[in-house]
């Protein structure tokens, strides 16, 4: 019988879950406790502001691929975010 993986807490980790959480709230997919497509954008601009926090208070700690992926999830959002409004 397979083990259950287990959950490392990191910072690419913190990332995605933020960016989830954003990607909920802009209604592009839908909420899994609720089962309903919710769009709230104050949740979302919050999450996104979140990320943007986590990467002004780690720059230049952050590994070349931690600083990509951080990148990377917070300019997507912003255009899903523009996209939506």
């Amino acid at each position: 019988m397979d083990q259950p993986q287990k959950m490392e807490a990191s910072l690419s980790t913190l990332a995605l879950s933020l960016g989830t959480q954003a990607v909920i709230a802009l209604g592009l997919v839908e909420n899994p406790l609720t089962k309903k497509v919710e769009k709230d954008r104050d949740v979302a601009r919050f999450n996104i502001d979140m990320l943007r926090c986590l990467r002004d208070k780690t720059k230049g700690n952050l590994s070349d691929a931690e600083d990509k992926l951080l990148n990377g999830i917070i300019h997507d959002l912003q255009l899903k975010f523009v996209e939506n409004t």
